[in-house]
């Protein structure tokens, strides 16, 4: 069973910074796409960002030139940084992978809140 476990949310003040990172067990990390989807409060889940296997990211245009994924497939790690942020970008955030568009493996959620 692949189990995906994010690093603990955190409070961010608006325009702060803050890095979430996922870790994915297994020997196959390589061979995943991994995405980061969010929920807030009262409404559906959202994706995030991508990184497919060859690095290629794809952004939500809500974060797109404020938020960063990457991925280490040596450490099977995918991270999230997220600048410059506002209260849109509170939530629970998801790490999710899998291959391709078949994406079944979920992280447990973490809580990011942005507040001053």
């Amino acid at each position: 069973q692949v189990q995906l476990m994010e690093s603990a949310g955190g409070l961010v003040p608006p325009g702060g910074s803050y890095q979430l990172a996922c870790a994915v067990s297994g020997n196959r990390f390589a061979l995943y796409t991994m995405a980061w989807y969010r929920q807030a409060p009262g409404r559906q889940r959202e994706l995030v960002a991508t990184v497919d296997t060859t690095g290629s990211a794809t952004y939500a245009d809500s974060v797109k030139g404020r938020f960063t994924i990457s991925r280490d497939n040596a450490r099977s790690k995918v991270t999230l940084q997220m600048n410059n942020v506002n209260v849109d970008d509170a939530g629970v955030y998801f790490c999710n992978g899998g291959i391709g568009s078949v994406r079944p493996y979920w992280g447990q959620g973490t809580q990011v809140t942005v507040s001053s």
